[in-house]
């Protein structure tokens, strides 16, 4: 069986690989450079959980069309990473749009041209920030453009675990399988040291304090 994962490199993408891994999947990782701020850090962390994974494949894409639209924090470095703010309301300026149709589009090809059954993205819409293209509603529909713009004898599924899941949830599961966290990058805005205040190192942080396990990445705000 053969297993195209969406590989950023962070807590995510990385437990869904080993996830994958531990099902029988033979896995086929991509990562996806589209401009943001922490591709470096990212990358590195994506080669280095492939590798341990003993990926068939790495490849990685560029998509750095999504920097010149810009409209994200992530993307556009006039525009500030916002804290972490319990009380927002709306869609985090690190929303960057449309992004998992893109990722997705480009899955589908390699997992066609591969001839692999599934598709594993991380995406998440429980606990975390709220972006509409990680509502479930967005996973049917994308299911049925694949359906629909492959060949008749492709049949490929789109998996995501993780969906109706808490970051909490997703640790634990991580932990049973060793995920390697160590290796693992999830902040917003800073590759030497995570920065501890951004929403995705507010979240990964929440996580381990309530597994009531010790995050093995530094971060500057403690």
């Amino acid at each position: 069986m053969k297993a195209i994962c969406l590989l950023s490199g962070g807590m995510d993408s990385s437990t869904l690989a080993y996830v994958a891994k531990d099902q029988g999947y033979e896995i086929y990782a991509l990562h996806v450079n589209y401009g943001q701020r922490t591709e470096r850090r990212e990358l590195q962390s994506a080669k280095t959980i492939a590798k341990l994974l003993e990926a068939k494949e790495f490849i990685e894409v560029n998509l750095g069309y999504l920097s010149q639209f810009g409209d994200s924090s992530l993307t556009d470095r006039s525009i500030e990473v916002e804290e972490f703010d319990e009380s927002r309301a709306g869609i985090p300026n690190t929303y960057v749009p449309f992004r998992n149709a893109n990722l997705l589009s480009i899955a589908t090809s390699f997992a066609e041209s591969r001839k692999a059954e599934t598709i594993f993205i991380g995406v998440q819409s429980l606990d975390y920030s709220g972006y509409p293209d990680c509502r479930p509603q967005f996973i049917e529909a994308f299911q049925k453009v694949v359906d629909t713009g492959t060949r008749d004898d492709t049949h490929i599924r789109l998996l995501t675990p993780f969906i109706s899941m808490t970051k909490k949830d997703i640790l634990e599961r991580g932990l049973t399988l060793g995920v390697p966290y160590q290796y693992t990058w999830s902040c917003y805005q800073r590759e030497d040291m995570a920065c501890g205040v951004c929403g995705s190192c507010h979240f990964r942080k929440e996580a381990f304090r309530s597994a009531g396990v010790r995050d093995p990445i530094p971060y500057a705000e403690e």
